[in-house]
């Protein structure tokens, strides 16, 4: 089980490595929703997401010349990007319907890339084949105290912007992101995770008191396609987790438009599934903190997702 301690250390190594990523704010979301909202930008942290805050705090602890990992992009990148900066080898496991932005900034960042089917194969054990045939050292994308760690730092920072938060609101998608930030903020705010709502693995497994595994998730939010929490993400969310709530599709593009029309910020389909929920309502009231998690989606997909707006009033 992780610990604030273990957050505050992951702090110190990424210092002078990562982003302090900016917040924003907007009257106009404020007016929409009924509260004050802080938005933590991510989607501008080196490698376009979070996640690079964990890989690296996970691979610079490492003493293996290399590393391997599975992911559908994001983790992908930061794993290579933080494996470039300390000098290690990267192999990276990733579906064969990545997004194409999102594979060619991993091999950008020098790592190799090694496909497979998401919907027929199972990733962790190709990973860990993949791992082991090579002598890597298998860096995963959420389930790992250096990882979930490392994520939390962007509450620890947000806390540092932002210090009267009544509730934070973070996406869902392994839980690696919100159980480290329910660490940073245990008695401090309200912590609320946003899934999909047709992948909403954690919200019944909270449910349930046990781990449930579902289906992949059909939905446009690739980074929260997870069929059920991590182990250890899961003891971590069961106990600092108040609530998940899910969001629709047609709600996560509303909230990308809204996001890039109102405030200028571009954000992937996961990295908007947080103001999605303030949008409609799943969330409200006070100080709200919301982590934009990524802004991973090339410009072709993102003006193809919003042509799937209905037309609005002349």
């Amino acid at each position: 089980m992780i610990s604030r301690a273990d957050v505050e250390a992951a702090a110190r190594r990424l210092d002078g490595v990562a982003n302090r990523t900016p917040v924003f704010t907007s009257r106009t979301l404020d007016e929409r929703v009924g509260a004050h909202v802080v938005l933590k930008a991510e989607s501008l942290q080196r490698g376009g997401a979070f996640k690079f805050r964990g890989a690296y705090n996970a691979i610079s602890q490492l003493d293996e010349p290399g590393v391997a990992a599975f992911s559908s992009g994001n983790h992908a990148q930061a794993v290579a990007l933080a494996a470039r900066l300390t000098g290690k080898q990267a192999v990276i496991l990733m579906p064969l319907d990545a997004p194409p932005a999102k594979v060619e900034a991993t091999r950008g960042y020098g790592a190799e890339v090694v496909t497979y089917d998401r919907y027929t194969e199972d990733r962790e054990a190709l990973g860990r084949a993949l791992a082991d045939e090579r002598g890597l050292a298998l860096v995963p994308p959420y389930d790992d105290e250096r990882v979930m760690a490392g994520q939390g730092t962007a509450a620890l920072e947000l806390l540092e912007q932002v210090p009267d938060l009544d509730t934070l609101v973070a996406p869902v998608g392994g839980g690696g992101l919100i159980a480290g930030c329910a660490t940073a903020i245990e008695g401090v705010a309200r912590v609320v995770g946003v899934e999909p709502e047709a992948g909403d693995d954690t919200r019944r497994s909270l449910e349930a008191g046990e781990r449930v595994a579902i289906d992949v998730p059909r939905t446009i939010a690739d980074g929260l396609q997870i069929t059920a929490p991590g182990r250890l993400t899961f003891e971590v969310n069961a106990r600092l987790v108040d609530e998940i709530v899910t969001v629709t599709d047609a709600e996560i593009v509303e909230a990308m438009a809204f996001l890039f029309d109102r405030m200028k910020l571009v954000t992937e389909p996961s990295g908007a599934v947080g103001v999605a929920a303030l949008l409609h309502g799943r969330v409200s009231g006070g100080r709200i903190g919301v982590i934009l998690s990524g802004g991973n989606v090339g410009s072709e997909r993102f003006a193809e997702l919003l042509t799937t707006l209905p037309p609005r009033p002349s």
